[in-house]
This record gives structure tokens, C-alpha cells and sequence, in this order.
């Protein structure tokens, strides 16, 4: 077969890229190795987490404050089971609506690993051993990533485990040692400490979610150590992890150099994750990653060093999310088509599902003294809220970064209720560049969560809060 584009990998990226790609009128292809599509984002990873994390939420809030909102439950339990074929309900739900759109546009799937043969011509080798070669005019790599392996610390999926594991426990257990204080790992981390597990994390760095604004940081660990009661081991270098029948023991260095160890039922490994590349022959076209992180190098237009071929999401520079794969999909089917688009990559917001919610966009104010950047902050913590206090979510804050100078907004940083449909707001305002006056004078509905970024945005202005 003779395509315009093959799209190699149908995580986010990959089946966004394909459906512009057929909505542009280019006749279109996708090869995914697995049995399902959506890559590791619908079933092993973003969709099927936020599936745990909503019915931990629900039991934790019955076992916690529904008494204090009038209602009374008895003899309250977890039933592991069904939680899992609910989280797996969702992924069937989600994955069988790819295929539905892969008919819509008449994309044609292949089922296998895809590889090069040469820049045109791709071969698609079957579980079954059989192979078929495609040729294409371009080629978007979509392959995604995995999680990241310690070298020191093997992981045998049944006690030390990654968060694809993780998903499909079949208990609840009564302690747990998550290696990294990141998303993934706080996220999972936040699931289990929901449901009655003791959960530490352990991390190197000397503060959770480092990338982000400190501030977030630093209220998050505050509010899951009072509210879940999750320990957190900061500064502590991890050196290894042995498993005894049901037991696995971690030991660790911590900032002064002294040995230190934990039991636990389970440990989840989650530092970060690695670029997927394995297979792909990009020797064959010779593209050659990036020493660390295994990273494909692209130009501005997403473009490798091979014309013709392109890669987007987890497999080139940047952060890893899905949201920002599915614009670069779309960026590089609409860059084929003849089109102009852009994306900012400083206006791709990062979100935390825990629980208050963190989420931010644009420079942290760490960032901005980096770059000597004259700013002016203001904050709008929950606890003024009329809307968190009537929920009882009132733990976290609303912060607003704007030019000293002209008041253009330069970063927002919120960690709250919602915070992730919210953050919506202030990535909408930047691209277009408004001021933190703009964000100010906009009515905002009242009681809603969103008065905080309002209330924020005036605290930057003039110091003009009302609420504080």
C-alpha cells in the first residue's frame, strides 16, 4: 500500500496526528504493536489512573466527611475488585472509541511493531511472525515512552512494581514505598493512601513535583501528610530493594549519608519515564537519539534530520504529557497540509491529579529570577473562598506572575479544587497575551472556584484583593 503518512504508535499523538492528518485529505495509516489503541495515556496510564483516583476519592471522602455534610454510611469497605473492572470499563470505553474514529476517517490500522526499512518504506512484523512492508510518502514517530528503570533496584512485577502494575493490584495493602515524588508516583501514592494504606515517598530531590512552582510543592506535601497521612523522605538517595515472600525491603541513603531502610507490602518505582525507541530501525535511516533519555532531535517543525519524517510526544524534548503530543500531532499533519501552525511550549500547562489538584502554566517565579525578569506576584488562598469552604476545599491557593512593567501575565500556579479544569482559564488569557488588569475585570460567576484566580489576578494589580 502507498500512503501519504504512516503514523507509527496510537497513544494521544499518534491517533490525533492520523485523524488530522484524514481530515486533511491525506490517505492515511497507523501501526500500533499492541491489541488495543491508545497507547500507554488510555490504557496503562492517564485515563485509567484518573479512573483509581476518582473511586479512592469517592470512599475516602465517605469514610472521611460525609458524616459532616449529614451523611451516615455503616459498615463502609472497599471492594478491590470491582474498583478494577470499573477502571476497566473506562479503558475498554475509551480505546473502542478509538477504533470508532480510525473508521470514521478511514484510516487504515496495522497491528505490530513498525520499523524502517528506509525513510519511505516501513515493515510491520507481526506477533504471529509474519510481516508486511508499507510505503509513504512521510512518517510521524509516535512511540511514546516507558517508565524508567534503576539499574540498581530490578523491577519483578509482582512486588516491586512500575505504575502499569500498580493499576491492577488485587489488594489493598498495608504499607507501600513509592520511589519518587513526581506525578506518577504521587498520584498512585494518593490512590492507595485513600483507600487505608500507609504510603511513604521517597525522594530524591529536596522537594515533590521539582519541576513546578515551589510554592506547590511545598503545599501539597503539607496537605497529603494531614490529610492521607503520607510520609515523605526527602533528600534520600535510593540504593536498592530485595523482596522476601510478601515483603520487599528498600534501603536508601538520606541527606546526611546514613543508611536507612523500609518494609513494605509493595515499593512502586516512579522516576520518571524514557523515550520509547527500541525497534524502530532508525539506524537504517540514520537517526540517531540522544545519549540520555533516548530523545529523537526534530527541528522546529518537528521535522528529524530525515525529511520526511517527523516525531512527536514522549520520543522528543519537552515535557512528557499527552496534551502536549496531540498539538504536536495536529501542528505536524496541519505543517504537511501546506498550514502555518504553532504551538507554545511555555503555555503547555502540567497538572497534578491529587487531591487538592495542582496545575500551572508559564515561567514559576524561580524561573523568572533566573532570567532576571522584573515580576509581581499575587496569591488568593482557598480558605477565603465562599465556593471551598461550602465544599469543605480549602486547603491551597491561587498565585498570578505578571510583568512589573506592562502586566502581561507570565505564569499562572494553583493548587486546589479543580485546578485542573481552571488552569484552562489562564492558558486562554496568555495566548492571548492579557494582562493580570484583563483577568481582573472579567465577572467571574459567583460562588465558583474561579473567583480565586479573579481574586489572585487583582492581588497582582495594585494589591487590590477584595476577599483578603
Amino acid at each position: 500500500m502507498q500512503y501519504d503518512v504512516i503514523v507509527i504508535g496510537s497513544g494521544p499523538g499518534g491517533y490525533v496526528a492520523a485523524i488530522r492528518c484524514a481530515q486533511l485529505g491525506m490517505k492515511t495509516a497507523i501501526i500500533e504493536k499492541y491489541s488495543t489503541f491508545g497507547g500507554t495515556c488510555l490504557n496503562v496510564g492517564c485515563i485509567p489512573s484518573k479512573a483509581l483516583l476518582d473511586s479512592s476519592e469517592h470512599f475516602h471522602n465517605a469514610a472521611h466527611s460525609f458524616t459532616t455534610h449529614g451523611i451516615n454510611l455503616k459498615d463502609l469497605k472497599v471492594d478491590m475488585k470491582q474498583m478494577i473492572a470499573r477502571k476497566d470499563d473506562v479503558v475498554a470505553q475509551n480505546t473502542a472509541g478509538i477504533t470508532y474514529l480510525f473508521k470514521k476517517n478511514k484510516i487504515d490500522t496495522y497491528e505490530g511493531v513498525g520499523s524502517f526499512v528506509d525513510k519511505n518504506t516501513i515493515k510491520v512484523q507481526k506477533s504471529d511472525g509474519k510481516a508486511e512492508t508499507l510505503t509513504t510518502k512521510n512518517v510521524i514517530i509516535a512511540t511514546g515512552s516507558k517508565p524508567t528503570a534503576l539499574p540498581f533496584l530490578p523491577v519483578d512485577k509482582k512486588r516491586i512494581i512500575t505504575s502499569t502494575e500498580a493499576l491492577t493490584l488485587k489488594e489493598v495493602p498495608k504499607k507501600m514505598i513509592v520511589i519518587g515524588g513526581g506525578v506518577i508516583g504521587l498520584e498512585l501514592g494518593s490512590v492507595y493512601a485513600r483507600l487505608g494504606t500507609q504510603v511513604s515517598i521517597v525522594e530524591f530531590m529536596p522537594s515533590i513535583i521539582g519541576t513546578m512552582d515551589a510554592g506547590l510543592g511545598k503545599e501539597l506535601q503539607r496537605v497529603l501528610k494531614k490529610s492521607l497521612g503520607m510520609e515523605f523522605f526527602m533528600g534520600h538517595k535510593v540504593t536498592g530493594a530485595t523482596t522476601k515472600g510478601k515483603v520487599v525491603t528498600v534501603t536508601a541513603e538520606n541527606a546526611k549519608g546514613e543508611a536507612v531502610q523500609w518494609d513494605a507490602d509493595y515499593c512502586i518505582v516512579a522516576v520518571g519515564r524514557t523515550a520509547y525507541t527500541e525497534g524502530l530501525g532508525l539506524e537504517n535511516i540514520g537517526i540517531t537519539v540522544e545519549e540520555r533519555g533516548r530523545k529523537i532531535p526534530v527541528n522546529e517543525h518537528l521535522e528529524t534530520s530525515v525529511k520526511g519524517v517527523y516525531a512527536i510526544g514522549d520520543v522528543i524534548k519537552g515535557a512528557m504529557l499527552a496534551h502536549k503530543a496531540e498539538d504536536e500531532g495536529i501542528y505536524v499533519a496541519e505543517t504537511l497540509a501546506g498550514q502555518k501552525p504553532h504551538i507554545n511550549n511555555n503555555l503547555i500547562p502540567g497538572v497534578v491529579y491529587t487531591w487538592p489538584e495542582v496545575a500551572s502554566v508559564g515561567y514559576t517565579e524561580e524561573q523568572l529570577k533566573e532570567k532576571g525578569i522584573a515580576y509581581k506576584a499575587g496569591s488568593f488562598p482557598f480558605k477565603a473562598s465562599g465556593r471551598a469552604k461550602a465544599s469543605m476545599d480549602t486547603d491551597g491557593f491561587v498565585k498570578v506572575l505578571a510583568d512589573k512593567n506592562t502586566d502581561e501575565i507570565l505564569g499562572v500556579h494553583m493548587i486546589g479544587p479543580r485546578a485542573a479544569d481552571m488552569i484552562a482559564e489562564a492558558v486562554v488569557a496568555m495566548e492571548f497575551r492579557a494582562s493580570a488588569e484583563d483577568i481582573a475585570r472579567i465577572c467571574h460567576a459567583h460562588p465558583t472556584f474561579t473567583e480565586a484566580l479573579k481574586e489572585a489576578a487583582l492581588a497582582a494589580t495594585d494589591n487590590r484583593a477584595i476577599h483578603i
